[in-house]
């Protein structure tokens, strides 16, 4: 099934409401930290405005539970778009259960940012009163973010089902196909690096991984646990001692199929986790029972930057290490830097692997970075996200 996008359509003279995932960073007084989210969004905002609509911008910020809370206004991004896209961008506070004469009076070209979706407790539990009251509001409704598309809320599944149109915005569709590239049809060798600390989160995607990797790279506390199935002594590090056969069972599925789990040979540890404490390099078998494996050593880094450099494909979610401690970064350094230089079709997700790719400085060389975390890893798993499932269900219906 496909999906209609915003682009298809003429949006002249129509109300547009476009969903964003504008939950942003703040410090203690309020002020955004990190706008990145905000910059995702200003194309799609601008192209709306461009094609003649009426733009009603929606978002969540934190988690207000179904109340308003000053700390959780969407004042602060309403400032920042209206500094970025060089126009006035008012913030409608009391739209919920009405549509309000500042939607109505809103003209063409102009827009205006609809205040925190969350401050109704109908948008986490896709109340449909809630959902047809959003969509109300609007001749088309534009579902721009990936990074609540695995959650059926009225804001991006409930409000889909009830809009005039439904239709994807320009990030979401290039989402969904870029992982679509990734994931179904990808150039071969395919080549996913699984990081982070704990196998128990990222279980059902490396099963599902093994079905479709050419090679599967693991790292950071997963790769302890790895390291633990295969009977190596990892000391102190982090690991869970419980999913050690899940962990076999992952390398046996891989090694069924022609593709290898190379695991780390070389280590970066410590005593301790902190940025004062001491680091050595060694070898697995030589890390001491009071000591934490926090990186993978440079030999390892080698071998798995050969491995990336041969991919026609290459999946990464999540560090090779405890990258925050300067001394414990080369490793994923190393793999970003593997990764930008590849002539693969690179797709990158999760919070930690754009902060580990920020910190290298290789975010323009990395072909597509997701601004989905759960997301990214549900369909990775091969799981249906409802609000995509119900934009290929109104393009079927159109």
């Amino acid at each position: 099934m496909g999906i209609l996008r915003m682009s298809d359509l003429d949006l002249r003279g129509k109300r547009v409401l476009i969903r964003e995932d504008l939950n942003v960073p703040q410090d203690d007084d309020g002020r955004i930290t990190d706008a990145t989210r905000i910059e995702a969004s200003l194309p799609t905002i601008r192209q709306a405005m461009e094609m003649g609509g009426k733009v009603l911008v929606m978002a969540h910020l934190g988690r207000p539970k179904g109340e308003r809370n000053p700390k959780y206004s969407l004042a602060p991004v309403a400032e920042r778009l209206t500094e970025l896209l060089g126009t006035d961008v008012p913030l409608i506070a009391d739209w919920y259960d009405r549509v309000p004469p500042e939607v109505e009076n809103l003209g063409e070209g102009e827009v205006a940012l609809l205040e925190n979706v969350r401050f109704h407790p109908g948008d986490t539990e896709n109340d449909e009163a809630f959902s047809k009251q959003m969509a109300a509001l609007c001749d088309v409704y534009v579902n721009d973010a990936f990074g609540t598309a695995h959650r059926a809320q009225a804001s991006t599944h409930g409000v889909a089902q009830y809009a005039p149109v439904a239709v994807a915005g320009p990030l979401l569709a290039k989402e969904i196909d870029s992982l679509t590239a990734a994931l179904d049809n990808p150039r071969r060798p395919l080549v996913a690096i699984v990081g982070g600390a704990k196998v128990s989160g990222k279980l059902e995607v490396l099963k599902a991984l093994t079905e479709r990797v050419d090679q599967l790279i693991v790292g950071g506390g997963i790769a302890n646990t790895f390291l633990l199935a295969e009977g190596r002594n990892i000391g102190g590090s982090l690991a869970e001692a419980e999913l050690v056969d899940e962990a076999r069972s992952v390398i046996e599925a891989c090694r069924a199929k022609g593709a290898e789990v190379p695991l780390p040979t070389d280590v970066v540890v410590a005593k301790e986790f902190s940025e004062e404490a001491p680091v050595r390099t060694c070898a697995v078998e030589e890390v001491g029972d009071d000591e934490m494996i926090l990186d993978v050593g440079p030999e390892t880094a080698a071998r798995f930057a050969e491995l990336v450099k041969g991919a026609g494909t290459i999946l990464w979610n999540g560090p090779l290490g405890a990258f925050e401690l300067p001394q414990c970064a080369e490793g994923t350094r190393t793999l970003a830097h593997a990764i930008a230089d590849s002539e693969a079709f690179s797709a990158a997700g999760g919070g930690d692997t754009l902060a580990a790719i920020a910190m290298t400085g290789t975010t323009e060389k990395i072909s597509y970075i997701s601004t989905g975390g759960g997301a990214f890893l549900e369909w990775v798993e091969g799981k249906k996200l409802p609000a995509i499932a119900i934009l290929e269900e109104r393009a079927d219906q159109a």
